[in-house]
């Protein structure tokens, strides 16, 4: 089977007895390569992980892929406030839920990262709008500066978390991958 890497990779450092987390990734592929340097390690991803001894084991110095659920969309719109409304292009819906994570980029002033889906409104012509539309939590109330569509999208956003197996301690790396087949 052959990996070609999507994205940046990351590591962070996980310790015997305790739950460490990643910062967060945009997803942009159905599949995360991990590996477990220096320790054994029981790995969790989501949107906000908290990984125990009863997760997913990646022995010392194994390697595992697990699977990711890849979600976005194009933005047209963002209305400013202490949450931030989402507008995606009409004819097409939200692909998230409320309490998953999202990040937006390509746009000049309304970037964020890794914030909480708190409702998604897909009802036609609600207050004259007849696009699906997503509030988030974040506060973008002090961004004055109209919003620009241009290249600007919303994808789902993940964190990796590691709990350290009796005694061990070390590394976890992670990188987005695409399987391309066999080697």
């Amino acid at each position: 089977m052959t990996h070609r890497p999507v994205g940046a990779g990351s590591s962070f450092a996980f310790t015997a007895g305790t739950s460490s987390t990643s910062s967060p990734f945009t997803v942009q592929s159905d599949t995360v390569r991990v590996v477990a340097v220096g320790g054994a390690a029981h790995i969790a991803v989501g949107a906000t992980p908290t990984a125990t001894a009863i997760d997913y084991y990646v022995p010392s110095g194994g390697t595992e892929t697990l699977a990711l659920t890849k979600a976005s969309n194009r933005v047209a719109g963002v209305t400013t406030g202490t949450t931030t409304i989402v507008t995606v292009p009409e004819g097409t819906q939200i692909p998230f839920g409320v309490g998953d994570y999202v990040t937006l980029s390509g746009s000049t002033h309304h970037n964020f990262t890794h914030q909480q889906v708190l409702s998604v409104d897909t009802s036609a012509g609600v207050a004259g709008y007849f696009q699906s539309r997503m509030t988030v939590s974040y506060n973008s109330s002090g961004i004055a500066t109209a919003f620009s569509s241009t290249g600007a999208s919303v994808a789902a956003s993940n964190k990796v978390s590691a709990f350290g197996g009796a005694g061990s301690s070390g590394v976890i790396h992670f990188q987005q991958v695409q399987i391309t087949g066999q080697a």
